[in-house]
Formats: structure tokens, sequence, C-alpha cells
């Protein structure tokens, strides 16, 4: 087997599938937040000291997110700013999540209720502004 083939009898890559990704003033802490008061795994993380360049968060009913230090030069190819991301996270347990994700310090903005297309959810900011909704909706079948 050469450095390029894959054993896929080995192989414990992800199937392809799409990362959503949001950069940090305090990536570290944000990895921790998200660890503690949400449930994402931590799958990796480069970098040193305080700046991390990459990391990658796992979400345990599949998916997850990257993120990184923000930049402040002038020739960031992927510029975001801190605090203007959202997302939408599927949880079997919504409930259970809130009360997790109030206690480690996430902030309400919207208390779990049941919608008018059956999902359960809530929604609530991390510290650094970014927009976390999670429910039990998972979405319509495909065709």
């Amino acid at each position: 087997m050469t450095a390029t083939t894959r054993d896929i009898t080995q192989d414990t890559t992800p199937a392809p599938q799409v990362w959503p990704t949001l950069r940090a003033r305090d990536a570290r802490a944000l990895i921790r937040f998200l660890v503690d008061a949400f449930g994402f795994e931590e799958t990796a993380v480069y970098g040193e000291g305080d700046r991390v360049a990459h990391a990658e968060l796992a979400w345990p009913l599949g998916g997850g997110i990257m993120l990184g230090l923000v930049r402040d030069s002038g020739d960031d190819a992927w510029e975001l700013r801190p605090g203007t991301f959202g997302a939408y996270v599927v949880t079997d347990d919504p409930d259970g999540l809130f009360a997790r994700a109030t206690a480690a310090g996430a902030t309400v903005v919207r208390e779990p209720a049941d919608t008018d297309y059956g999902s359960r959810d809530f929604v609530v900011r991390d510290p650094e502004g970014n927009h976390w909704s999670f429910g039990t909706y998972r979405g319509e079948p495909r065709r």
C-alpha cells in the first residue's frame, strides 16, 4: 500500500459532509465552551499558545464544525467576523441540552418550545455571540 492509498477496512475518516466554520476572538475558550456547554467532541486543535489556526469539533450525532482564531490582517482569504455565525444542530434531548448549556453560561435567546413543524427546540448564544439553535427536527426525507 502506498502513502496515497487508504486501506478502506481500517479507514475511520467520516463520510463527506458539510462543515460549517466560524472564527473566534478567543478560540481556545470557545472550544472549551462548546465542549462543556453543548457536548461537542474535540477532534483536532492545531496551533500554539493562544493561537488556534484550525480546530475541528465533532457533533455526537454526526457532522461537526471547524473554527479558528480571527485574523486581523488585511490578507485573510477566509474573513469571518466573530459572533456572526449561526447553526441549527439536531439533538435527541433538547430539554437536557438546554439545562446543560444554560448551566455553562449560554445566553438564552429562546427557551425550549414545541414548533408547528414537529420539533422541540431552543436558541442560545455562545460567549462570542454566535447563535445556536438545537432541536429534534432532522429535516425532510430526501427524494
